[in-house]
């Protein structure tokens, strides 16, 4: 896996030192890596699924927010090294960027400008090209294509033991836990990238999190990335 990681993020083929190190603590917006995210972050997502299937937690792997698929191509590969059959990971994504902001509804995303960068937007195909590069595309990985409003209500997810939310924007961020959160197993994990680094994801989580009198812990991962577990009645 740590190999795998290594690769994933590009440290494994960089040479430059500086590259490198954005590379290790996912700063940066790399050419070629497969994920942003960083090690420690990848170490989280190996930790949460890691103990998830020690504890027999039931339920699917999901990111939402999947950029070029990275972090959930390394979710495949744990159940896969693991021999784990019965559990699907979720890739859900527009694949064509951010959405534009709707400032009226959403004040936090007022200033927000995601929606005109084209490096944030890749491709469903790019992404299954993605996944065949490791040998982790089959039917154990099943795509979620579109704004999460339109797709996270009719998807056929029953129960999720991961919960992974990369979608930088208040208005997405909590459309993604309004929807899925209430499927999340309780001892199931749900981990959020961008809670440091941006403000309006924080207040959404935040804001979220006190309208449902959610009090488990939240846990550092690294300059950004946070968790927590999901406790009986939060």
């Amino acid at each position: 896996m740590d190999l795998m990681k290594l690769t994933l993020t590009d440290m494994i083929y960089e040479e430059n030192p500086q590259t490198r190190l954005a590379g290790k603590v996912g700063k940066g917006w790399p050419k070629r890596a497969h994920t942003m995210i960083g090690l420690a972050r990848l170490d989280n997502i190996q930790f949460c699924a890691e103990d998830v299937l020690k504890r027999g937690i039931g339920g699917d792997f999901i990111e939402c927010g999947a950029w070029r698929g990275g972090a959930t191509i390394f979710m495949r590969a744990i159940l896969k090294s693991h021999g784990v059959k019965n559990r699907t990971v979720w890739v859900s994504d527009s694949f064509e960027g951010l959405p534009p902001p709707n400032p009226g509804q959403f004040p936090a995303d007022a200033r927000d400008d995601f929606h005109t960068v084209p490096y944030l937007a890749v491709s469903l195909e790019n992404v299954k090209d993605n996944f065949s590069r490791y040998g982790l595309l089959d039917d154990r990985v099943q795509f979620l294509k579109g704004w999460f409003k339109d797709t996270l209500p009719k998807a056929k997810i029953e129960r999720l033991a991961l919960l992974r939310i990369d979608a930088d924007m208040y208005e997405s961020t909590t459309e993604v836990l309004q929807y899925l959160y209430p499927k999340l197993s309780v001892g199931g994990y749900v981990i959020i990238d961008d809670y440091g680094a941006l403000r309006q994801c924080r207040r959404a989580v935040e804001d979220y999190r006190r309208a449902h009198a959610i009090t488990s812990e939240i846990k550092r991962i690294d300059w950004t990335g946070v968790y927590w577990k999901k406790e009986p009645g939060q």
